[in-house]
């Protein structure tokens, strides 16, 4: 004799194939079986492991498995869902960024096996006090805090950053063709701008700072430096990231020198800073006040 839910099967797969949604958490799986349980005449005893066990061996439902350290995460999608889609559900709001958004503008020739999901910090108080040269000079000699909220999924890494909180600045929905996925897909991804701003401060999120070089010479023919420069303005870093920046602009050899002339008027160079972090031996540049890696 059929199960219940095996007599409901018309009716459950027609409302799956005609929602709205096509990534699902457990609790809106949870929801669709207590709002439905009634009208498809299931048993109060039916659970929601034996309703997902059951879309998933005699419909179109599939489990995706994000085993953060963190806090796992479990997703199900109804038929074929890009992975891309799938990854802007883990957090609220979140959207691609460093080098994920390098690859989808085209920035780089590389195939990034590492892709970055990042969502957003609730506001904090500013530092208080001046920032002073022994602060910067101490915290890049170590090497750079970096995000260990890292699952793997299949021959791919996610990583989850808990970014700085910018309001979203400089984040669009763009249509893109992310690696490894058929067809152009609606994302939300940091515009090209942001991403230049973003590799500069946090070059080991894009391949190291030669990979950040290469992306500012090829970003060239689409990037406004006038609008780098409102970014940065806008972020409203502590450290002098802007110092980073008009180097990577500077050293492309890609922009216009009176453009660049008119970032480094918009911005003052009152400290030392420091394009990476634990550099050995670094070299100075004067024009930047900036401690660059040897050889680069």
């Amino acid at each position: 004799m059929p199960s219940r839910l095996q007599l409901a099967r018309g009716a459950i797969l027609d409302l799956f194939n005609q929602h709205a949604i096509q990534v699902f958490r457990s609790r809106d799986l949870k929801g669709i079986l207590s709002q439905n349980r009634a009208e498809w005449r299931l048993a109060q005893t039916t659970t929601l492991a034996e309703f997902v066990t059951y879309l998933v061996k005699s419909g179109k439902l599939r489990r995706w498995d994000f085993p953060f350290p963190v806090r796992k995460e479990i997703r199900y999608t109804w038929g074929d869902v890009p992975l891309h889609a799938v990854l802007l559900t883990l957090k609220p709001d979140c959207y691609f960024s460093h080098y994920t958004a390098v690859q989808m503008h085209d920035l780089t020739e590389q195939d990034p096996k590492t892709i970055y999901v990042n969502f957003e910090q609730p506001p904090k108080p500013a530092p208080a006090g001046a920032l002073a040269q022994e602060r910067i000079d101490g915290a890049f000699a170590r090497k750079p805090r970096m995000s260990k909220n890292i699952a793997r999924f299949r021959d791919l890494r996610v990583c989850l950053l808990n970014g700085k909180h910018t309001g979203y600045v400089g984040v669009e929905s763009r249509a893109v063709a992310p690696h490894g996925e058929s067809g152009k897909l609606t994302v939300r991804v940091t515009d090209v701008e942001r991403t230049l701003i973003d590799i500069a401060v946090r070059p080991f999120y894009a391949g190291g700072v030669g990979e950040v070089l290469k992306a500012y010479q090829r970003a060239a023919p689409v990037a406004s430096v006038n609008r780098v420069a409102g970014l940065l303005s806008q972020l409203g870093y502590t450290y002098p990231y802007h110092q980073a920046v008009g180097f990577y602009l500077e050293r492309s050899d890609a922009y216009k020198a009176s453009l660049i002339e008119m970032f480094r008027e918009k911005f003052t160079r009152e400290l030392d800073f420091y394009l990476t972090y634990g550099m050995e031996s670094p070299r100075y540049e004067e024009r930047w006040r900036l401690f660059v890696p040897q050889g680069f």
